[in-house]
């Protein structure tokens, strides 16, 4: 794999893998395909060398734009997509045109195309919410809000072009991932951010105690790494870091290395059909040599760090649009 298109590489887990590729492998070059919406950072691609880097402003719904970033490459790894729930409750037109036709572009150009492998990273909440245990790649999928019902579509009509056509599609399912240059409309960074100005905290009312699993970024890197290179085509891979935290343990970890206190946090209306708990079995992964290398408490360490030594990175996104966005999510709540 000596030339890979990633798409939405300019996003956040997107460029880590972009930054990931390049200093772990020393002869590959990245086609770098982004639409740049609000997401969408080239601060998160500074510094990257231009012989090994190639960045194009585009759009996967846009079936040139796929092709041409395509053309040459031997693999293809989806990270664009439409990501945050709350804002597909708000309105999910997006979410199916970038989550679903998109997905369409890039499997049909990579058939045209002959690609060796097209790998599309997913989402732990295609299965919904589990009370007990942890879902595995055989289980049905349940999704319950229209982000994850458009990844859902996504790869499912991905993996319908492995049974079909033979293409060779892998799907990764990654856990809650957090890290640096995470856009701060996320829980971690916006929490991070707001401690560091001692502004007040929204946490769902009734979801102080729902469960997610952390996955530190460069995990979650790797993770989809070893599934692109040693994976099975026509195979799904869980990738899961095993810290499974409540919602008020990660505030409470928060406020604890911004060194501020629980009077931050303000209790919100919660979020139509909140999912209670997601929990996803790696096993399948760790079987080809991979396992997350993170501690949680190392990890959440590093990553508040960073926000904290790179207010130039994030105060000019909570400037703008953020801001609009911002008081319509949690204004009247």
């Amino acid at each position: 794999m000596k030339r890979i298109l990633v798409t939405g590489g300019a996003g956040f887990i997107g460029s880590a893998f972009v930054r990931y590729q390049l200093r772990t492998y020393p002869d590959v070059h990245i086609v770098n395909l982004d639409k740049m919406t609000y997401a969408g950072n080239l601060d998160n691609l500074r510094d990257l060398d231009p012989n090994r880097h190639t960045f194009i402003r585009g759009d996967i719904a846009d079936a040139a734009i796929v092709s041409s970033a395509m053309e040459g490459c031997d693999a293809v790894v989806n990270f664009a997509a439409e990501t945050h729930v709350d804002r597909s409750i708000l309105g999910a037109t997006e979410f199916l045109r970038t989550n679903v036709d998109g997905v369409y572009n890039i499997v049909e150009t990579a058939k045209k195309l002959g690609v060796q492998r097209v790998l599309l990273v997913s989402t732990d909440e295609v299965y919904g919410s589990i009370e007990e245990g942890s879902f595995k790649e055989t289980d049905p999928l349940n999704p319950r809000n229209p982000y994850s019902a458009a990844k859902a579509g996504g790869e499912l009509l991905g993996r319908s072009y492995f049974t079909t056509f033979g293409l060779p599609v892998i799907v990764t399912r990654g856990s809650n991932t957090y890290g640096p240059y995470q856009y701060p409309e996320k829980v971690l960074p916006l929490f991070v951010t707001n401690a560091i100005d001692s502004e007040p905290l929204p946490l769902y009312r009734g979801g102080e105690h729902n469960v997610r699993d952390w996955l530190y970024v460069d995990d979650h890197c790797s993770g989809i790494d070893t599934a692109l290179r040693k994976g099975a085509p026509g195979e799904i891979y869980n990738v899961a870091g095993g810290n499974e935290r409540e919602n008020m343990t990660l505030t409470n970890k928060i406020l604890e290395l911004t060194g501020r206190d629980e009077s931050l946090i303000t209790l919100v209306a919660d979020r139509p059909g909140h999912d209670r708990r997601y929990s996803i079995d790696p096993g399948k992964l760790k079987a080809l040599g991979w396992a997350p290398a993170m501690p949680w408490d190392n990890g959440m360490e590093l990553t508040v760090r960073w926000y904290q030594e790179n207010e130039w990175w994030w105060r000019k996104i909570k400037s703008g649009e953020f801001k609009e966005y911002y008081l319509k999510q949690y204004g009247n709540r």
